[in-house]
Parts: C-alpha cells; sequence; structure tokens
C-alpha cells in the first residue's frame, strides 16, 4: 500500500504495460514550461532590479517569451517599425533541442505495448500548446512581437525533429547511426556508379569521421580566435568591451546574459573568419582577413571585438588554422585508404578511390558550414542591420576547398606511408619502418629477432662485420632500395643499435656459462 501511495498517479501503468496518453502530453507541457523559465527567470529578475523600469511585468513576460521564440528560430517583430529579428542565439536553440530529445527518449523508453508514435506525438502536443500560448500573448503591442503563424510552424517543426530523433535513439540503432547508414547508403549508390579504380570501398563512415574532424576543428579556431580576440582588447585595445560593461548591476548582467547566449555565433563567425570569406555586420560592411570595412554598430561587448577598419596585414596569418584542421581529417583517410579500417576484403584504395573520398569529405563538410552558417546569422533590424553573419555559400565554399585543398594530398601521402614503397601493407601486419629493420622476410619468418640473428651469426662465424657487402647479417640491415631520405639516414644507426644489443646478449650469455645454439 505505501508503495502505490507513493507511486505518482500518472506513472501507473495502462491496460497495455504502458503509461497512459495524459502522463506523456505532461511531460512535453512540463519541456516546455521549464526552457520557458529558463529564459523568464532572469529577465523576470533583471526587471525587478531595474531601479526605474519602462514596462510592467506583462511586458517583462513578453519579452520573455520573445526570447523564448528566438531560440527555436521563430522570427520576431521589433519596434513599432515592426523591425524583423531573426537572429538566433544558439545556446539558447541548443538547449531546447536537448531538452525535447531527451522528453522523447523518455516517452519511448516508458511506451510499453503502446501504439509506436503515442509517446512523441503526446509529447509534441503539449509542447505545442504552451507555444501557443506563448504567441499569442506576444502578439500584443510592445518592444517585441511575435508573428503567429510563422512562429507556431517554426517551433512545431524543431520540436517535432527533436521529439522524433529522442524517440529513436531509444531503439538498438541510434539516431546517429542511422543518420549515417542513411547518408552512405544514399552516397555509395553515387560511389557504385564510379569506375572500378575510383571508388573507395566501404569508405563513407571514414568520409563522415573525416568531415566531422574538420568541423570540429573549425570550430576550435572559431573558439580561439574569439578568446584572442577577447584578450587582446582586455590587453591592448583599451577594454572597449569592458567598457561597455560598466553601467550598473543590471545591464552589466543583461549584457552577460545576452553574451553567453551569442557567444556560439560568434565561435562560428570566427570560423567563418578564419576560412577567408568573413562576415557581415550590417550590409555594405566585411570583416574578413584580407580586410575589415565597418560602420556604425550597435553597442554590444561582442561587437566590440571586431577588429579595426583598415587591410587585414598580420591577421592574414589565420589563414593558417584551415591548413591544421585539415591534417587529422587527412590521417582519417589515409589510414582508411591503406585498409586499416576498411571492411573485410575490401583491401587498400586507389590513390584515386583516395582523392574522391577526401572530396566527398570536402563537399559534406562545405554543406554544414554552409548550414550552420546560415543558422548562426540573422537580422537586427530593418534595413542596414538586415544581414549579420556570415554568408552561407561562400563560408561552405571555402570549407570545401580548404579541406579538399589539405586532405587529398595528405591522404595520399598518409596512404604512401602506410602501403609502404611496393604498394601493399607489410607482411603480418607490421609497420614499414619495422620492415627496414629486418629486410629479410625469411629470418623474421622463423620467428627469430634480428637482433638473436646477429648473435646466432657471429656465435658460429665469428664477428660479423654489418659493412660487407655478402654474408652474414649484413643484409638484415642494409637500406631497403627505394625507401625515403630519412629511412636512408636513420637505417645505419638502427644497424649500429642492432649490432649493439647483439654483442651486449652475447657477452651476457657467455659470461653467465650458456653456449650458442651450435655449441
Amino acid at each position: 500500500m505505501t508503495q502505490l501511495m507513493g507511486r505518482p498517479l500518472l506513472e501507473v501503468p495502462g491496460e497495455l504495460g504502458g503509461r497512459p496518453v495524459l502522463a506523456d502530453l505532461l511531460a512535453g507541457v512540463r519541456t516546455a514550461l521549464v526552457g520557458l523559465a529558463l529564459v523568464g527567470v532572469p529577465v523576470l529578475g533583471l526587471w525587478i532590479a531595474t531601479p526605474y523600469a519602462d514596462s510592467d511585468a506583462a511586458g517583462a513576460t513578453r519579452l520573455a517569451g520573445a526570447l523564448w521564440l528566438l531560440g527555436h528560430g521563430a522570427p520576431v517583430l521589433r519596434g513599432g517599425a515592426d523591425a524583423p529579428l531573426t537572429l538566433t542565439p544558439l545556446l539558447l536553440g541548443a538547449l531546447m533541442v536537448v531538452r525535447l530529445y531527451r522528453a522523447g527518449a523518455g516517452a519511448a523508453s516508458r511506451r510499453g505495448l503502446r501504439s509506436r508514435w503515442g509517446g512523441p506525438v503526446a509529447v509534441w502536443t503539449g509542447y505545442c500548446a504552451v507555444a501557443v500560448g506563448v504567441v499569442l500573448h506576444c502578439a500584443g503591442p510592445g518592444p517585441f512581437r511575435s508573428r503567429v503563424l510563422p512562429d507556431l510552424l517554426v517551433v512545431g517543426l524543431l520540436a517535432g525533429l527533436s521529439t522524433a530523433a529522442g524517440f529513436r535513439s531509444v531503439r538498438p540503432e541510434t539516431a546517429f547511426a542511422r543518420f549515417l547508414r542513411s547518408v552512405a547508403v544514399g552516397t555509395g549508390s553515387w560511389f557504385d556508379r564510379l569506375p572500378p579504380d575510383w571508388r573507395p570501398v566501404g569508405g563513407m563512415p571514414a568520409v563522415c569521421r573525416a568531415a566531422a574532424a574538420a568541423g570540429a576543428g573549425l570550430v576550435a579556431a572559431g573558439g580561439l580566435l574569439v578568446a584572442g580576440a577577447a584578450v587582446l582588447d582586455a590587453v591592448t585595445g583599451g577594454g572597449r568591451g569592458m567598457a561597455l560593461l560598466g553601467r550598473g548591476p543590471a545591464a552589466l548582467s543583461g549584457l552577460l546574459l545576452l553574451t553567453v547566449l551569442l557567444l556560439p555565433n560568434a565561435v562560428l563567425w570566427g570560423a567563418a573568419y578564419a576560412l577567408g570569406p568573413g562576415f557581415e555586420v550590417g550590409a555594405g560592411t566585411l570583416v574578413s582577413p584580407g580586410g575589415t570595412e565597418l560602420g556604425a554598430v550597435p553597442e554590444f561587448p561582442l561587437f566590440a571585438l571586431l577588429p579595426q577598419e583598415g587591410p587585414g596585414g598580420w591577421r592574414l596569418a589565420v589563414l593558417l588554422l584551415p591548413l591544421l584542421a585539415g591534417l587529422v581529417p587527412a590521417v582519417l583517410l589515409g589510414r582508411a585508404a591503406a585498409g586499416r579500417r576498411s571492411p573485410v576484403g575490401a583491401g587498400p584504395w586507389t590513390p584515386a578511390a583516395t582523392a574522391v573520398a577526401a572530396l566527398a569529405a570536402a563537399l559534406l563538410l562545405g554543406a554544414g558550414a554552409a548550414a550552420l552558417g546560415w543558422l548562426s546569422g540573422g537580422a537586427l533590424a530593418a534595413g542596414r542591420m538586415a544581414r549579420l553573419g556570415p554568408v552561407p555559400w561562400r563560408t561552405g565554399l571555402a570549407a570545401a576547398g580548404w579541406l579538399a585543398a589539405v586532405a587529398v594530398p595528405g591522404a595520399l601521402l598518409v596512404r604512401h606511408r602506410a602501403l609502404g614503397p611496393a604498394g601493399v601493407e607489410c607482411a603480418d601486419a607490421a609497420e614499414c619502418a619495422d620492415a627496414a629493420e629486418c629486410a629479410d622476410a625469411a629470418v623474421c619468418a622463423d620467428g627469430v629477432e634480428c637482433a638473436d640473428a646477429v648473435e646466432q651469426a657471429e656465435t658460429v662465424e665469428g664477428p660479423v662485420d654489418a659493412r660487407s657487402p655478402a654474408g652474414g647479417t649484413a643484409g638484415l640491415v642494409r637500406p631497403v632500395p627505394g625507401r625515403g631520405v630519412h629511412a636512408r639516414l636513420t637505417v645505419p644507426v638502427r644497424r649500429r643499435a642492432l649490432e649493439l644489443r647483439a654483442r651486449t646478449h652475447a657477452l651476457v650469455r657467455r659470461l653467465s656459462g650458456q653456449r650458442g645454439p651450435t655449441g
């Protein structure tokens, strides 16, 4: 009885072993209210802390609702002129997506034997019911006003996709794995149309990993640029950003809150800057390594980090960051081309197939960069401030070009180093560098190390002259023809090390009373 009384009523299983639909409906309502509280509580707190607020509590709640809608990517009108406001705070949007994803996953794990789509549909319905109330509340007059139909469509689309992804993640195959498999199937059919020598067999997972690694490198480059700009502004730039924060506790808290919410946008803008095309801060402006053209910009801490107007100069050095970001994808593709992670029986790729895989990764990265550039930008008002952020097609084209320029030759070089001069992998999965120490595969195949072979030869035939062109163990450590300059320089050092180890081991055996294998 105690267990039954302590259990929430809505958690009691239904007739078919799952929770009732009302529980999932309320779960969607709770998810929306928690997200709304994450925005509304700070806004109401700032309104209370402001000594002479211009609006009442209803105005503060409308502002919180407008920010909540902006977090979903929904457009909002600003001011009496109904200027469009479409700049989405990506951090707030990510929080909404995570909340919806977890709600969909929770509904799927507790659905029992009910209808397949009963849980996520109920969660989505509850979430959209709260969105309807927020949109209608913000539709009245005020500094920020919602657009009823577009806002409901955008919120409903984002909530449906996130909830469905969370619902599918509970199944044995995760949503990300299904996405990769669908991309692999769609792109694999395109690969199948290529000639056999140009076809990277089973290479789509490696292509996706390489594109993801390149994207992570570009995001890290953007974050590094934002952090460096903040440090330079604080040290040598007169602290323009810090000067904007010294306007009282309420203004300081509000600016810091907006700065944190827009920080992912700034990181993506920094990545577009590192790629070369840069971004816009208003119509007719450009911020890029080649030069900066700015007019009057709003007073905001992130805008204070923008470089001064004029030619790029030393700022062109940031173009090295995309080169560094392409090194890891080149290594991943090169190792996959050598057959290290290819399916059983696939074998190494040809150089043409390796180049095709690198170009496919570049195209995938370009599409992702264009999409993120579009999501990170928007408008602050009509007229001049109607264009902020990177130009999507330029950013995507630059990302694809940089990765192709680095990954194609880099992957070919890694493949060549991994396969060796003959174009095949070393026997017994040995590294090609180790094969330079044991060029005679017949001796190593017997399970005898090269040092032991040197020792045995010395015991039987006397001291070995490793420089002798014939006989003994000189053939075991000679430079392999066709090796690069690095191998030709290191082989003599390795040969001396092997001789020293063999002689030391032979001396230890003599002192211990052991005899050679022919003694």
